[in-house]
């Protein structure tokens, strides 16, 4: 095997535990000595043993001499776990191959010139492209502060998220819906606005043939205007409701009293500012959210710019008419304005397609 198959198998094994390890990153580890992998390992939880514990400890006494393959730098400071890299150091490994340097400002190269400095030699930025998208969440949580906003919807061929006269149920075919329930499960949260509620009265839950995660439920509801009896508000799951700080008080009490959190928010221009409600979200510990829409809370994401990834689930259905669209809102003035999607991906699942791609930055 190659450098680079090696490289593949590790980053295998770490997207194994994708969405569990927050807030730390998904890593794996391979030990090769003279040919053979002697040790390999992943990153389960946070506070739990890194990656390269897991694959030197398999590896014991055969890792000495051998080459070590991790998707992340080790890292150099104690925090829940001992430093990785004088775990490296002492279980005399010759040659450390990284796919990506640490962006923390705790590792940050550190993790690497430590071992360099011991004599060991170090090589980077094998497969750092796909160990970078592997990471794609917690590299957000990282340099941006917030969490990684994923926005998904489902529409017919001819755009349209509902008929005219506001029935949706169902645009997608049961294999496309068993994917958002997949998605629901990666995710910490899932957001909709007060429209949706009111509209389609969502249950918003994980619903698998294994179980799955519920990930905390967040209402957009500026006026306070879902009724109490949304199914959105049950005990199924967690469930914060976002509103201005002038609204119905007496309410917003009510749903305090059953263990519904309604996080008030001063609005900016009636709106709920999107920037502060993400660092709360972040407190709160949301590494991924999820935003299933409608068109007009898609639209504020995107006009703010803090859609980082975008999914749309087309049927092959037309149905005409004026029924809502994906994103709408004011909109954007000119066509140069728009957002464009870059590094596409396009699934069929059953007679579905499944559209997805990351908005560019402006001036790329």
């Amino acid at each position: 095997m190659t450098d680079w198959e090696y490289m593949r198998l590790a980053l295998q094994i770490a997207s194994a535990v994708e969405g569990r390890t927050w807030p730390n990153p998904m890593v794996g580890a391979v030990v090769v000595k003279e040919g053979r992998i002697v040790g390999m390992g992943a990153h389960l939880r946070a506070g739990e043993p890194h990656a390269e514990v897991h694959a030197l400890h398999m590896a014991g006494e055969q890792a000495k001499g051998g080459t070590l393959y991790v998707t992340l730098e080790p890292c150099s400071h104690f925090g829940k776990t001992p430093p990785c890299a004088n775990l490296v150091i002492d279980a005399g490994i010759a040659r450390v191959v990284i796919a990506m340097l640490d962006p923390n400002p705790l590792v940050a190269g550190r993790g690497a010139e430590r071992i360099r400095h011991a004599g060991i030699e170090v090589e980077t930025g094998l497969l750092e492209e796909e160990a970078m998208r592997m990471n794609e969440v917690w590299l957000t949580n990282i340099k941006q502060h917030r969490p990684f906003v994923w926005m998904k919807a489902a529409m017919t061929l001819d755009g349209k998220i509902a008929a005219s006269g506001g029935d949706s149920k169902w645009i997608s075919h049961e294999a496309t819906r068993n994917e958002v329930h997949k998605l629901r499960n990666l995710a910490n949260a899932i957001l909709v606005g007060s429209g949706t509620v009111l509209a389609d009265d969502p249950l918003l839950t994980t619903r698998l043939p294994h179980g799955g995660r519920n990930p905390l439920r967040v209402v957009l509801d500026s006026r306070l205007r879902i009724p109490e009896t949304a199914q959105v508000l049950s005990p199924d799951a967690p469930t914060l409701v976002v509103c201005g700080q002038q609204t119905d008080q007496e309410k917003a009490d009510r749903l305090s009293k059953r263990g519904i959190e309604v996080l008030q928010l001063e609005l900016q221009a009636d709106r709920i500012p999107l920037r502060r409600l993400l660092t709360e979200l972040q407190r709160r510990g949301v590494a991924l959210l999820l935003v299933e829409g409608g068109g007009e809370v898609h639209g504020s994401f995107l006009q703010a710019g803090l859609v980082d990834k975008v999914t749309m689930y087309v049927a092959p259905k037309l149905i005409g008419g004026s029924g809502p669209t994906p994103v709408m809102g004011s909109g954007f003035p000119l066509m140069r304005d728009a957002v464009e999607l870059d590094n596409l991906t396009v699934e069929t699942i059953g007679n579905d397609f499944a559209i997805s791609g990351y908005p560019k930055e402006k001036g790329k």
